[in-house]
């Protein structure tokens, strides 16, 4: 269920005339049903995996068993001599660039020289039937030299005699990154006290309290349904077409022309139905491998990985070794805080200089600190490449200090929400990086509102008829009841919002008004990735608002219209929206001059380019009361097309030795209050509520809003407790849907929503990104319920049941 905030503050602008007199409807604000909706319950819907084209091969991928290792000889013959193998590629059949990366150009197409993970692909293969082409992996003849696997991050960063995983000169950094040995990007800050050259230990002693922590973050898997798949179809013009699920077209563009060695233009990449996304399709996997092979061939070439394959063949969330240091008055009040973050970036870079970014600004969370220093790490190994996932870096670090503040809070005596009250951040706040909160924060109401929540009842497991599945253990009945011990725990957590750091964060639309049947119908043109989170609706309501049209089309999103930037960053409301939403008013000016140049409108506009006209219910609306006239006799044969970019309000890099940048265009923040039964002596766990209170500036879809809060919820969920990539010796150990765990139907307590609207007035509506903070705050919020329970430091994520059960 959704509680809109009562009493919060107004929108930035309010909603245009029409949608206050109830004129357009499923526009912003309603919650119109998704146009692909029907086809994806119904099983109609096309994913990337259904791709078909006549005369189509079959590719697959030979990869590397060894996580680190000299590659001495690749003889390909065998495989070719195989009837039905059309090609067999390696490193010396790349055309063009032999090396590709989201921020840094580190990885290559087809391994040479070295392979640095487990599962590195070496050579591609197309063939005319998939078992074909596995027969033909086989035959391959790779000769290896095994080499020592660089698997601890730790050591990694810091150890000066470990091995490094690219040779000095053989990274192309960009001036902002500051490789050292093993170590990619170090991001400190230093704020307070701590940037005018005292010492942690002067600081200590002035505290009445400090308490310190360790703490582990394992590797957690997007776990997307829909395998890594794709389309790559040769053109005429010597380019080709790739048709693919992903999360930013024009980026595999820019990645995928240099490595074809062809231009940009002539690499066209259409959106194929995306089966779930969280990060994981931000970097490539299959796509060059899909275009080689098809202009090689001349032949559309189609990859679908297996789920095995799938493990190895995107990156994961980031491991993370955490040491916080606290230190506090007697009254609860932070005096300083002292961070080592290492994060573990695998092979390859991917995005690891931009988590780390986001794990340093935001490692302190939202608290009021006035003496700081943070030291984030990004680090290379050889474990499976790490890169984005919803949280990007701020999961890691809020699992983190919000230990801390349950720590604090015992040391003091003090209840948990408490102490976060008093030194919540807010308005006119002032972060570590020295950028300030000038944007409705709502900190304290929101802890209010979830601690007055009312707790869920607890089971009574001697009741006749009393459900097994109300207890630890689950239809096994292995929960027996009398070892069951309640908990009850928070989260809060401090995510931002759009791309950081300087980035040139923009998204491109367009948007065409004209008369079909008889009909206006507004057809909307972005590049912006529908990942399952409900922009394809988000856009056909900003439409219907702004234009007051009942009909909106989408075009299939494709390179041949400007970028829309990336379906990740919690950004696409923001920057796709606030696109369509600036053509639509463009489009909505020309159509209002049309009027009053054919007559429909007159009198002066008072320099109103609308001159108060407005458009609503199919109909030019003009001022005074006068009769509508539709817009199908407005426009008469005419259309009316605009194209309009995008930006938010400008961010800085954070300054290399302090850290010191306004980095973030937006902040966002939920509160969740975990609610758990344990078994005290088997160490199983059951989470009875997982309720949120979360501020989204303005809801424009309160069904989809609330829907991403209780996902994201839900995978936090699953890493506090059952999520884990495990690897050993740079070797997943868990590749598939058998081992690696996440959360059912049967795992997932009700979730209640309380949503908040308190208004961001640089955004568009008002709105704030809503899909990754719930994700931050339910793993800490679940963690400290089960130590609540137990009294057991729990200092991993996720828990096992031998951290929880008491000896």
């Amino acid at each position: 269920m959704t509680a809109r905030g009562a009493g919060t503050a107004p929108p930035a602008a309010a909603p245009p005339a029409s949608a206050r007199a109830g004129e357009v409807v499923g526009g912003v604000g309603d919650s119109p049903p998704r146009p692909d909706g029907t086809l994806k319950v119904t099983g109609e819907f096309a994913y990337s995996s259904d791709l078909w084209a006549e005369d189509m091969l079959w590719g697959m991928t030979l990869r590397s068993p060894h996580p680190h290792a000299r590659l001495l000889r690749l003889d390909t013959a065998p495989a070719l001599a195989l009837p039905g193998v059309h090609a067999v590629l390696t490193h010396e059949d790349v055309p063009g660039e032999p090396r590709y990366g989201l921020e840094v150009r580190d990885q290559p197409v087809l391994a040479a020289g070295t392979v640095r993970y487990r599962g590195e692909p070496v050579a591609v293969v197309a063939a005319d039937h998939p078992e074909t082409a596995r027969r033909a992996l086989e035959r391959v003849v790779v000769d290896y030299e095994v080499l020592e696997p660089v698997c601890d991050a730790r050591r990694a960063a810091f150890d000066p005699g470990c091995p490094l995983v690219h040779p000095p000169g053989s990274v192309p950094l960009r001036p902002e990154h500051n490789l050292r040995g093993n170590v990619l990007r170090h991001q400190p800050i230093r704020t307070g006290d701590l940037a005018r050259g005292s010492t942690v230990a002067d600081l200590r002693a002035r505290a009445d309290v400090v308490v310190t922590g360790e703490y582990e973050v394992g590797m957690q898997d997007q776990a997307c349904l829909g395998p890594e798949s794709g389309l790559a179809v040769p053109a005429e013009d010597g380019g080709v077409d790739l048709y693919v699920a992903t999360q930013w077209l024009h980026a595999d563009r820019r990645q995928i022309a240099p490595c074809l060695g062809l231009p940009p233009e002539l690499v066209r990449v259409t959106l194929a139905g995306v089966g779930g996304a969280f990060g994981a399709r931000e970097d490539l996997s299959m796509q060059v491998h899909a275009c080689l092979l098809a202009l090689r061939t001349g032949r559309p070439v189609k990859i679908v990985y297996n789920r095995e394959e799938s493990f190895h063949g995107h990156v994961h969330r980031h491991p993370a070794h955490l040491r916080f240091e606290h230190g506090a008055g007697a009254d609860g009040r932070l005096l300083y805080a002292a961070l080592e973050i290492v994060l573990d970036g695998g092979a390859y870079a991917s995005t690891t200089p931009a988590v780390v970014g986001v794990a340093a600004s935001l490692g302190l969370g939202p608290y009021e600190i006035p003496h700081a220093a943070v030291d984030a790490y990004g680090v290379y190994t050889t474990n499976p490449p790490c890169g984005a996932m919803r949280g990007f870096g701020a999961v890691q670090a809020c699992f983190g200090y919000e230990s801390q503040m349950d720590r604090l809070a015992a040391a003091l005596g003090m209840d948990p929400v408490e102490v976060r009250l008093r030194n919540a951040v807010g308005q006119g706040s002032v972060l570590p990086t020295g950028q300030r909160i000038d944007a409705p924060l709502p900190m304290a109401e929101m802890l209010e509102r979830a601690r007055a929540l009312p707790l869920p009842p607890r089971p009574d497991p001697a009741a006749e008829g009393a459900d097994p599945l109300a207890l630890p253990g689950g239809a096994g009945g292995a929960g027996i009841g009398a070892a069951v011990v309640r908990g009850v725990g928070y989260g809060v957590g401090l995510k931002n919002l759009c791309f950081s750091e300087g980035f040139d964060d923009h998204s491109t639309a367009r948007v065409r008004l004209e008369v079909v049947g008889g009909v206006p119908v507004a057809l909307v043109h972005t590049a912006a990735v529908e990942v399952g989170q409900g922009l394809v609706t988000l856009q056909e309501q900003i439409a219907r608002t702004e234009l007051g049209v009942r009909r909106v089309a989408l075009h299939p999103a494709d390179t041949s219209v400007g970028s829309a930037g990336s379906s990740s960053a919690s950004r696409q409301s923001h920057m796709t929206g606030g696109a369509v939403k600036a053509a639509c008013e463009a489009v909505r000016a020309r159509v209002v001059a049309l009027a009053r140049a054919r007559g429909f409108l007159s009198g002066d506009d008072g320099g109103d380019p609308d001159g108060g006209a407005r458009l609503a219910g199919d109909c030019l609306v003009p001022p005074g009361g006068a009769p509508p006239v539709p817009l199908a006799e407005v426009l008469g044969g005419a259309a009316v097309e605009e194209t309009r970019e995008f930006r938010h309000r400008p961010t800085a890099p954070l300054d290399p030795a302090t850290g010191q940048g306004s980095s973030h265009a937006q902040l966002g923040m939920c509160v969740h209050r975990a609610v758990v039964d344990v078994d005290v002596e088997l160490g199983l766990v059951r989470v009875v509520a997982l309720d949120a209170v979360q501020d989204v500036g303005r809801a424009l879809h309160p069904r989809q809003l609330v829907g991403q809060i209780q996902g994201g919820a839900t995978q936090g969920l699953g890493l506090a407790l059952m999520e884990e990539v495990q690897v050993a010796d740079g070797v997943i150990r868990n590749p598939s849907f058998t081992d690696y765990l996440i959360p059912t139907v049967l795992d997932v307590p009700p979730m209640r929503v309380e949503v908040l609207e308190h208004a961001d007035p640089r955004a568009p509506y008002g709105l704030r990104g809503a899909g990754e903070p719930p994700t931050l705050s339910a793993t800490p919020a679940v963690v400290a319920a089960v130590r609540a329970a137990t009294g057991r430091p729990l200092t991993r994520v996720p828990l096992r049941p031998e951290d929880i059960a008491l000896p």
